[in-house]
């Protein structure tokens, strides 16, 4: 595989040079912003430091994806994602479930053969197939939402809403190319914007849920 090689795959990018996706590069900046407001958050929360560490680290990735547009910048762009999926699930697991350590973490290894399975199913959708890895994860969040929903109903009416985010921020991701020749910009941006929203709204749920069981001192 050529890591070099130029990839052309978003409406708005119209030629090479690392600004011709200027809108798509400039809101990768919301998961950097993001990041930073709910830093301050996190302090003596470790796991909610690494996610938010991980959230700034998708922005400048995918920034990276969309100035560069190279095949190792596809790398950069989805392999932050992966991380970010598997920290929070373990999170959860762990500490809003209450599975013990090694509990916590086969569940979060399940994740893989859930996701080999769901995703070629999503895949067979006309309109969800472009996105259908990223559809099992909305899918996912449901099910733990409705897991918890009478132990933590709180939480899992968060989750429930951080689902209902990805879901419409998934929709202008497979819009994108739908729509180019009627809006040349393309939706990918919005997928952008909201998807900072719902990652940072996740880390919130996870932290409200943990100054339920361990308050910070004032």
């Amino acid at each position: 595989m050529e890591w070099t090689a130029q990839v052309d795959a978003y409406c708005e990018r119209l030629g090479a040079g690392l600004w011709a996706e200027p809108v798509n590069a400039l809101t990768n900046l919301a998961f950097v912003i993001m990041a930073l407001w709910l830093w301050p958050r996190t302090q003596a929360r470790p796991l909610a430091r690494v996610l938010v560490v991980i959230l700034g680290a998708i922005g400048i990735g995918s920034g990276l994806f969309h100035t560069a547009a190279t095949r190792w910048a596809g790398l950069a762009d989805v392999i932050p994602i992966g991380l970010y999926i598997l920290t929070y699930l373990y999170a959860v697991n762990r500490d809003v479930c209450g599975w013990p350590v090694w509990l916590a973490a086969l569940g979060t290894a399940a994740f893989i053969p859930y996701a080999m399975a769901v995703t070629p199913v999503f895949g067979m959708l006309p309109f969800l197939a472009i996105s259908g890895f990223y559809w099992s994860v909305p899918l996912l969040i449901v099910i733990y939402a409705l897991a918890l929903r009478r132990r933590a109903p709180r939480t899992a009416m968060g989750l429930a809403m951080g689902a209902g985010i990805l879901s419409l921020s998934l929709v202008f991701r497979s819009l994108d190319a739908a729509l180019c020749a009627a809006f040349p910009l393309g939706t990918h941006f919005l997928w952008h914007l909201l998807n900072a929203v719902m990652l940072g709204w996740m880390i919130h749920v996870y932290l409200e849920d943990r100054d339920k069981v361990f308050p910070q001192p004032d």
